[in-house]
Formats: structure tokens, sequence, C-alpha cells
């Protein structure tokens, strides 16, 4: 494992949403919907991000209709579902944006995930990750999946960025 990359530089975050927006538990009504827990927590830092100038990406190998209803209301337009190739959909992000690898991060949790965390600038798990992924990424958070995480996350990046203080001062304000 190389030392762990900074996110000081990143300016797309991308997240994969079984088991980090989520805690991974599929559950299914008897009419076969999906439904999902999100936690607003993950959701307010989700936006933090957007609010720095952070573009969020979410790039999922799953599809489904809560995920389109969450991401709307984050406001995130940069929504994948149904992926089987993230690196690839990341290299297409970029390459529309003009940025490097090194400008973009992601955050999985499976070892599904690898080859998009390997080829970003910064890579993050959550704390319940794969453990194999928890050896090969930049950042693992001390809380789950869909339990604060995400919001973790955000913060560590905003903090590298040196925009965490003043974004957490407005709300003394």
């Amino acid at each position: 494992m190389q030392a762990p990359r900074s996110p000081a530089n990143i300016r797309l975050m991308g997240f994969d949403v079984d088991g980090v927006l989520t805690d991974g538990s599929l559950y299914f009504t008897p009419n076969g919907d999906e439904i999902k827990a999100f936690s607003s927590l993950d959701g307010h830092g989700l936006k933090m991000l957007q609010a720095a100038g952070i573009e969020v990406a979410i790039i999922s190998g799953r599809s489904s209709r809560a995920l389109e209803l969450r991401a709307a209301n984050l406001g995130i337009a940069e929504l994948h579902m149904g992926v089987e190739d993230k690196r690839a959909c990341l290299d297409t992000l970029l390459a529309r944006r003009g940025l490097a690898r090194e400008q973009a991060g992601y955050m999985g949790d499976d070892v599904v995930d690898l080859p998009i965390l390997r080829a970003c600038g910064f890579a993050a798990t959550p704390a319940d990750g794969h453990s194999f992924v928890r050896r090969h990424v930049d950042y693992v958070a001390r809380r789950g999946g869909g339990r604060g995480a995400v919001r973790e996350v955000c913060d560590h990046i905003l903090a590298s960025q040196g925009r965490l203080d003043a974004m957490l001062a407005a709300y003394l304000a």
C-alpha cells in the first residue's frame, strides 16, 4: 500500500451507493419495489461539498427509483446507475470537464470498487467496507456505510482544502 494521498486538490468526488450511502441492506416490498435508507447527515455533507464547488457524482452498479429520488433531492445531476465499469464512467466524467484523475476521488466499499478507487487521486471507504478494500484506500472512515461515513469523508475533504472551519462557522452566526 502506498502512503495515503490527500484530497486537497479534489474537484469531483464520486460515491457508491449500497454500503456507502446506505448500510448495504436491500429491502423489497411485496410488489418488488426497492426501499433504501439514506442518512440525512451524509446528505448535508454532500450539499456542503457542492457549496464548496466540488462536484458530486454517484456511480453505482445497481439502479433504483429510491436513488433517483435521493439524488434529485440533493441536487446531484451526475447520477450513473447500472454501471458495470465505474472507472470508465469516471474517465468520461473527467474528460468532459478537462480534469485529471488526480483531481477526482471515490468512496466505495467492496472489491468491485477497487478499479475506480485505485484510479483516483483520493480513495475512501466506510469503517465496515470490505477488509481488502480498507487496505487499499487513503482514508477509512470511523463510521459505517449509511451511518455518517460519507459525511465524515466530506468533512475530511473540506478540512484538507481549508474550507471546513469557515463553512461550520456560518452555522454559528
